[in-house]
């Protein structure tokens, strides 16, 4: 079974990630961002998935994967505890949990990478995202720097 990766994009630019992706042979991105729209060039949700598709790399949005904004806000704090605990109780609900079915599934099929912003997967959700992945697949997972 092929390893499940995760990159997030702060401080990179479109061209890093994209390179990265493409090293890292990744088929499909899967984006957990709650809000798929960026301040910074490239990354808002058509144009990612424009620039994906012109490396061969399909996208999917998962948005009720996404962290709530009071999670969000919480890591701007400083306060990833708190984001952690916000997002556990997030991901009791239908929506998120049938997106995590979805992403699981994708993660079995092919080579797939999450996305977020926030360049330290151990302050980001994508992490939690992934331990949830990994807890029904086995898979290994490689956090990928852009």
């Amino acid at each position: 079974m092929q390893e499940l990766l995760s990159i997030g994009y702060e401080g990179s630019t479109i061209a890093d990630v994209l390179a990265s992706l493409r090293r890292a042979r990744v088929a499909l991105l899967i984006d957990v961002r709650a809000v798929a729209a960026s301040r910074k060039p490239g990354f808002s949700k058509r144009l990612l998935a424009a620039g994906l598709d012109e490396q061969g790399i399909r996208y999917v949005h998962l948005q009720g994967l996404g962290t709530p904004k009071e999670g969000r806000q919480a890591v701007r704090a400083g306060n990833p505890a708190r984001m952690e605990a916000i997002y556990a109780e997030h991901m009791k609900s239908d929506r998120a949990q049938a997106e995590l079915a979805q992403a699981t599934m994708l993660a079995r099929q092919e080579r797939c990478c999450l996305l977020c912003f926030e360049r330290d997967h151990m302050t980001c959700h994508r992490r939690l995202v992934a331990e949830a992945i990994v807890a029904k697949t086995g898979q290994k997972v490689t956090h990928l720097v852009a």
